[in-house]
């Protein structure tokens, strides 16, 4: 479709375009992460859901400390903040495994810069749904059922670094609002409505607002 081919070409150019301009904040970002605490320079979170279910790896700069998701999982001395997080719409608003400079990166929204790569790879679009852990899928439409058909409806595009959600309130959204407005975007398909998603962006990074 046409669509389809203009918005690969836009995700395409933008991408090349914005990793260069980002450059310096990708370079003084993987600095400041070595200097500040063990581990790698990405995340090394598991695997998100794709278009039509597929799983990928999703690049973000590591804003946690090391094995932070197996920590939360496993260690029973977080079974309490495990259950906050699964209420929270797999969030926390108190995060203890937030680094210092993890905090800064998430609230600006800089950690998510290295998902251009995989807009390159063709697993992600610059706009599009969020890109969900298979476990937050499967539980969030246990609590709610009624949440199916949309699911369906947004994982038959490929997910967004920004998208409706991030740009009208970003965590501060329940997964069943949320995945409501993803289904509504991921019904539109319209190029003007994703360059007014993209304008609406860099208010909502800088404001730092719904961040964790």
């Amino acid at each position: 479709m046409v669509y389809d081919f203009l918005k690969r070409l836009f995700d395409l150019i933008l991408s090349v375009l914005l990793l260069v301009i980002f450059a310096p904040v990708i370079i003084l970002t993987a600095i400041a992460i070595k200097l500040d605490s063990p581990g790698p320079i990405f995340a090394d979170t598991p695997s998100r859901v794709g278009r039509y279910g597929r799983l990928f790896r999703m690049y973000k700069f590591r804003s946690m400390v090391q094995n932070a998701h197996e920590t939360l999982l496993e260690n029973p001395k977080f079974k309490k903040l495990y259950e906050e997080y699964k209420r929270g719409g797999y969030k926390l608003k108190d995060d203890p495994r937030i680094t210092r400079i993890g905090r800064i990166t998430r609230k600006y929204s800089i950690d998510e810069v290295p998902q251009f790569i995989n807009v390159l790879r063709g697993e992600m679009s610059i706009v599009g749904p969020r890109a969900y852990y298979p476990d937050e899928l499967r539980d969030q439409q246990k609590e709610y059922p009624h949440t199916k058909g949309a699911v369906k409806i947004v994982l038959s595009v490929k997910p967004g670094i920004t998208g409706v959600w991030q740009v009208t309130g970003r965590s501060e959204i329940n997964f069943d609002k949320r995945i409501q407005l993803d289904a509504s975007y991921a019904s539109k398909r319209y190029i003007l409505y994703d360059l007014w998603i993209i304008f609406r962006t860099p208010f909502a990074m800088f404001s730092g607002k719904g961040a964790m």
